[in-house]
């Protein structure tokens, strides 16, 4: 968590008006950038519900293929709002209790959309991304990030712990790794990051979004019905005993066999022509 500045008269018309989230879709890629850049894209209440919202539409979007999670200004996100975990006046403890457990099963239910999402998801990461922010890094497929990145669970720093940060930053990371962050409180850099797990890819900072582009579009070109079975068996096989993850594997491996796109696509290879797969 971090500390986030109250916003000033001009800051408060702009979260007015400004949408949370902005949208860009380029061939089959779709861009969902985080937009409060003067409070460091903060996974609010609204952001969270913006985010939710986006991601729950492109899920639907057959136009959609590959989603990428970015981030405005220097910050790609500081994580929860700590205004909104705050004492409000005439709040009792259960009061606020129910409506702080509301705010984090709201952010564990968006993050669980983007794992579970039928499209690959690519962070792409220009900026610090602390506590929330970075466990939304976290949820992504894939992570790319700026080289002058850093990463950060600081919940020690304010005497409460980044707990459910690290439910997804801990399956990423060695755990001895996630524990040093969230012990510690201290940034790790990119470099690190790519080490511990977190993040595939750290480049330097003017090649971000043309390195994240590249990729989008590589897995853009690939089987929407192979990315979509696929994604759902590996994250469902991965935390089974081995016997149970073959039985389960061997299963979906055998359904992607019979299936029209690996038809098409091993004509395709067989032809050396570039395939011509099914709707997403």
């Amino acid at each position: 968590m971090r500390t986030q500045i109250a916003p000033t008269g001009d800051q408060q018309a702009e979260e007015t008006a400004a949408p949370y989230v902005l949208e860009q879709l380029q061939e089959h890629v779709l861009w969902l950038t985080l937009n409060r850049p003067q409070q460091r894209n903060p996974l609010s209440s609204q952001m969270i519900a913006s985010l939710a919202s986006a991601m729950a539409a492109a899920n639907a979007n057959p136009q959609v293929r590959v989603v990428v999670l970015a981030g405005s200004g220097p910050v790609f996100s500081a994580g929860h709002d700590l205004r909104e975990m705050s004492p409000r006046p005439g709040e009792t403890e259960e009061q606020r209790a129910m409506r702080i457990r509301q705010i984090l099963e709201d952010c564990a239910a968006m993050m669980l959309s983007i794992v579970h999402s039928p499209k690959a998801v690519i962070a792409c990461v220009q900026g610090t991304a602390t506590a929330a922010g970075c466990q939304l890094v976290s949820a992504c497929d894939l992570a790319l990030a700026s080289d002058q990145a850093k990463f950060c669970t600081p919940g020690v720093n304010i005497g409460t712990f980044c707990t459910t940060p690290l439910v997804g930053i801990g399956r990423n990371m060695h755990r001895k790794h996630a524990m040093a962050m969230a012990l510690t409180g201290d940034m790790i850099p990119a470099t690190d990051a790519v080490r511990a797990g977190l993040v595939n890819e750290a480049v330097p900072a003017q090649d971000l979004r043309a390195a994240v582009e590249q990729l989008a579009r590589r897995i853009a070109s690939r089987s929407a019905q192979a990315i979509r079975a696929g994604k759902e068996t590996f994250y469902r096989q991965v935390d089974m005993p081995l016997e149970d993850a073959f039985v389960y594997a061997t299963e979906a491996m055998v359904k992607g066999l019979l299936s029209a796109d690996a038809a098409e696509g091993t004509l395709a290879f067989l032809e050396k022509r570039k395939p011509v797969w099914g709707e997403a």
